[in-house]
């Protein structure tokens, strides 16, 4: 006798867009993530990325990783590190000495022999690829190594995106959660604040700062973060203000639970969900502002190279075409990567999405 009962399977390629037996929200998620192929492969890119930025000294230096230097072994990569916490200090002969220049027992360097802020004084304007040059995509007006400005430079442009969107982050979840949750004249005070905050133009709030305090990383980072929460607050608001009346809430309320408890145990990790794709359009965002500060020469001090620092000598040389293109791309896939991972949370994320 033939079994007429049904059941839903998923389908090879988890095609549906319903939850499996056994399967999380978040690995749901993650599954409905994975459909969108442009959104995984700007997170492959943005894990790339991330690898460059960590390792950016092993993969261009002007000192080399391992080496062995009168029958005496050294890393002097890792003892930069340390010798910078002050856990290692380099024999006196080795002391401000020239690393490419020393005769090794053997040596093994980099794949790319200069770092980002050296400088090859006796070649300057170094075309790419160019046949004997070691300068794999040119140099610069000064002699920097644009690959390995490339490479260095990724170490900025991450660390302004995320710290910046961590402090905003940060301001927003905090904020958004309290308006929304205790309402009355919180709701109207915090209001009022992100209607502030929306009036200052991030772009010539930094330009101010830097005119007091000089070319800062940190103040860009800082001032980026404390005018990007907003979008972030509005939309936690908006969220909490869907869920602080459902049932579990009620719930953990006639129990007793402190309302601080509730917040960010209950309420929070129920709304954050729109807050992801926020922030990883705010990452794209501050990348692009800092590169366009840097540009303006107002970004970061004169001697740390960045993308945006490597754009703007270009100004002064249209002629070298390289200058501007392959920093002008690495900004762009990092800017489009960051939308296109929000595109796909956003997409994974939004029920009416679902297939």
């Amino acid at each position: 006798m033939q079994n007429n009962t049904s059941t839903t399977q998923p389908t090879p390629n988890g095609g549906e867009g319903q939850h499996l037996p056994s399967e999380t929200y978040l690995q749901y998620v993650k599954r409905q993530f994975r459909k969108n192929r442009l959104a995984r492969v700007a997170l492959y890119f943005t894990y790339f990325m991330f690898f460059v930025a960590i390792f950016a000294d092993f993969l261009a230096n002007d000192r080399p990783i391992a080496c062995s230097y009168k029958g005496e072994f050294y890393m002097p990569v890792v003892q930069d590190y340390l010798k910078g916490m002050g856990m290692y200090k380099y024999p006196a002969e080795l002391n401000n000495v020239e690393w490419k220049s020393l005769e090794y027992d053997w040596s093994f360097f980099p794949p790319v022999k200069y770092h980002g802020n050296g400088i090859d004084g006796a070649n300057p304007f170094v075309e790419p690829f160019s046949s004997g040059s070691n300068h794999y995509l040119g140099t610069d007006q000064v002699g920097h190594d644009l690959l390995a400005g490339l490479i260095h430079g990724a170490r900025i442009s991450l660390s302004v995106g995320f710290i910046s969107m961590s402090i905003a982050a940060f301001i927003g979840i905090t904020l958004g959660a309290m308006a929304g949750y205790l309402g009355g004249w919180v709701d109207i005070l915090i209001s009022r604040l992100i209607e502030l905050f929306l009036n200052f133009p991030t772009l010539f709030l930094i330009i101010t700062v830097v005119a007091f305090f000089g070319a800062n990383i940190f103040f860009m980072m800082v001032v980026i973060g404390l005018t990007g929460w907003t979008g972030i607050a509005r939309l936690i608001r908006g969220e909490v203000l869907r869920i602080r009346n459902m049932e579990y809430i009620t719930a953990a309320n006639s129990v007793g639970f402190p309302t601080f408890r509730i917040i960010w145990r209950q309420v929070l990790p129920n709304a954050l969900a729109p807050v992801l794709v926020s922030i990883a359009f705010g990452i794209a965002g501050a990348i692009l502002t800092e590169s366009t500060l840097s540009f303006l020469g107002l970004g970061v001090p004169a001697e740390v190279v960045t993308w945006g620092s490597i754009l703007d000598g270009s100004r002064t040389a249209t002629f070298a075409w390289w200058m501007a293109i392959f920093p002008g791309f690495m900004i762009f896939l990092s800017v489009v990567s960051y939308n296109l991972i929000g595109d796909g949370l956003r997409d994974a994320l939004d029920p009416r999405l679902k297939t």
